[in-house]
């Protein structure tokens, strides 16, 4: 395990980037964030002269371009050449010079300009407006007067659009010529907005929406809260979560929650949106990121035909549209275990029921699909064809499988006997058949081929593991930790190539955890976190590279919170008001907790507690507190009284 390299340091309730006490001045990164109609990914950091670089790419997610296709959204490069010039003393500020950088939700830049003027910038998105803002605080430190006059750069950008013409402003609300005085300050807001020609204009108070942009962080803060000895964790969990629950956007579709990146907005898809994401939103309690999950899981059930097509790997452009460009790559499976874990998750029986037909019918595809060797074909997998794949891929199995046993805990609680039988069959025959036609000795490894004829270790040998498969679990493990596979940015695609993706990072860490191997999952996760959040380029789980340049997509953040709370607390549904729990105490904590979890009907807290010889878990809510004690690896069964 490489030891890493940090670059920013951990505050009461931020990170932060000293500037000062930085011996590498040249760096640059990028981060994303998003409101319900805007998104920004922000490019910030200090150039070799020790000057700021910050610019802004911004995306109006339904402002739809031509072609109206998945890239379709509007976007707009802002360089600070382009944004209102300040004016200091009748010249142009031009030596700008960072001294620190922090990020708590909101990106802060705090530099020295000539004249002794202290800048600070706080650089965010608007909650439920089409704008991206800053707010720029001008303090006067010399004991000289000196005079501040804020100049608009540009006129405004027209660009044409699917319903007609749309318009780019830059604007901002510093009015005239100021004069400050030695310690005066002068606050003004810069918006950067768009909208539809025939729009109305929009007053904004770029207080007023710093003071929501603030809100919704910290309730997300207090909601699905993580309490362990490692400040790393708790901070990496608690921005993953904002990165989650902040990509969801309004549109014609409905609320939809999206990948984002630059390139992915006001679509769904079957791995990122109900896959990755879904099952998280009802432990969150975050009703935005249950609507959206709701509405992306309703779209799909009008392409489950009678004649079995493959459903579309992605529904784009607001809902209007469709993507199939990589085939099947066993989406039914991925919306399967998806659908059946949300329903779950929910505690809702109208929901649950709701979902059943889809569920069932993406059950029936899969089965359609099976091989002559029993396992499920399909004609990718979430790499849409970026790494070979077979005709039948050991991720889409493994998704069947898991989807077989949820559904089958989803027809017990919705009184569907027979269904929960025979999904329970079917998952033990389809063990077998994974067992049997991807156990394979891979590179010295006993572990699994990805597909027929793969020889080449891949990192998605971690999915049996995340999926409760576990017979191969010691040399799996030791597959994906070995030098083949695991980099200082975790696994490799496939041994030998330098491409990594997050996900199967976080599906591997997660699989550990579910195997029992709490203390080499936690020295990785730990690792893992610290580098992602404190490192070169931070503070979420990125997407890919070199692909993407590690686009923070915030599906893939919602990989890392379930990394806790089905990995490390070990929660797994099994009916709509009922869950196990297999705590994964690492050795050396005395307590760890989750609160203010709001799944499975109610709201409550798990604090887990080491004892001398076992391990004391504790479920409480309002309703009262229920105690458990066990041996480590224990699976505690947790069922509420009343439902």
């Amino acid at each position: 395990m490489q030891e890493n390299k940090q670059r920013w340091t951990l505050g009461s309730n931020r990170i932060h980037w000293d500037v000062l006490q930085d011996s590498k001045l040249l760096h640059e990164d990028h981060l994303e964030m998003s409101g319900k109609k805007v998104s920004m990914i922000v490019r910030y950091g200090i150039n070799q002269e020790g000057k700021l670089i910050l610019s802004r790419k911004v995306v109006w997610p339904t402002l739809r371009t031509i072609p109206n296709d998945t890239h379709a959204s509007m976007m707009h490069d802002f360089e600070l050449e382009m944004m209102p010039i300040i004016q200091i003393n009748g010249k142009k500020s031009e030596n700008e010079r960072p001294r620190l950088f922090q990020f708590n939700g909101l990106l802060h830049i705090y530099s020295v300009e000539e004249n002794g003027i202290f800048i600070e910038r706080t650089i965010f998105p608007s909650t439920d407006t089409k704008s991206a803002l800053e707010k720029i605080v001008l303090t006067n430190t010399s004991n000289q007067f000196v005079s501040i006059e804020v100049i608009s750069r540009r006129a405004k950008t027209t660009v044409k659009g699917v319903s007609g013409i749309y318009l780019i402003d830059v604007t901002h609300d510093a009015h005239g010529e100021r004069t400050l005085g030695p310690n005066e300050s002068l606050q003004f807001g810069v918006r950067i907005h768009a909208k539809h020609l025939k729009e109305p204009d929009e007053e904004i108070n770029v207080t007023e929406e710093q003071m929501k942009r603030c809100l919704f962080v910290d309730e997300l803060k207090e909601s699905l809260h993580l309490e362990t000895p490692n400040p790393d964790l708790n901070r990496m969990f608690e921005f993953a979560k904002l990165r989650t629950a902040e990509s969801i956007f309004e549109t014609k579709g409905g609320l939809m929650h999206s990948p984002g990146g630059g390139h992915y907005y006001a679509g769904i898809w079957t791995n990122d949106q109900i896959e990755y994401a879904g099952p998280l939103f009802p432990y969150l309690g975050n009703e935005l990121g249950n609507e959206a999950t709701l509405n992306a899981l309703r779209l799909y059930t009008s392409f489950m035909g009678p004649d079995y097509q493959p459903i579309p790997s992605s529904i784009i452009a607001e809902g209007v549209d469709i993507w199939e460009g990589a085939g099947d790559r066993g989406d039914a499976a991925m919306y399967a275990y998806g659908a059946s874990l949300f329903a779950l998750a929910t505690g809702n029986q109208e929901i649950a029921k709701e979902l059943w037909p889809a569920i069932e019918w993406c059950l029936n595809y899969c089965e359609r699909q099976k091989n002559s060797e029993g396992v499920i074909a399909s004609d990718s997998d979430e790499l849409e064809g970026r790494f070979p794949s077979g005709s039948a891929n050991l991720s889409t199995s493994c998704l069947t499988y898991a989807a077989y046993l949820h559904a089958a805990d989803l027809a017990r609680a919705l009184g569907k006997s027979e269904y929960a039988e025979l999904y329970k069959v079917s998952a033990g025959e389809l063990y077998e058949a994974i067992e049997e036609f991807f156990g394979a000795t891979v590179e010295g490894f006993d572990t699994y081929r990805y597909y027929d004829g793969n020889d080449i270790l891949r990192s998605w040998i971690c999915i049996p593991l995340t999926m409760g498969i576990e017979k191969r679990k010691v040399e799996t493990i030791k597959a994906l930790l070995s030098p083949r596979l695991w980099s200082e940015d975790g696994l490799a695609t496939q041994a030998g190539d330098t491409t990594f993706w997050d996900r199967s990072t976080l599906y591997g860490l997660r699989g550990m955890f579910a195997a029992g191997e709490t203390e080499i999952a936690i020295a990785y996760l730990e690792s893992y976190s610290s580098r992602r959040l404190l490192g070169e380029h931070v503070p979420y789980a990125v997407e890919a590279y070199p692909e993407g340049n590690q686009r923070h997509l915030s599906a893939e953040s919602a990989l890392y919170c379930r990394v806790i709370t089905e990995g490390l607390f070990g929660i797994k549904p099994t009916g709509l008001n009922s869950f196990a729990c297999v705590p994964r105490l690492p050795e050396g904590w005395d307590e760890m907790a989750l609160r203010s979890i709001k799944a499975f009907g109610r709201e409550f807290d798990l604090v887990v507690k080491s004892q001398s010889t076992h391990i004391e878990l504790i479920v409480s809510s309002e309703k009262g507190n229920m105690h458990f004690e066990g041996v480590r690896g224990t699976a505690f069964e947790v069922q509420w009284c009343e439902f």
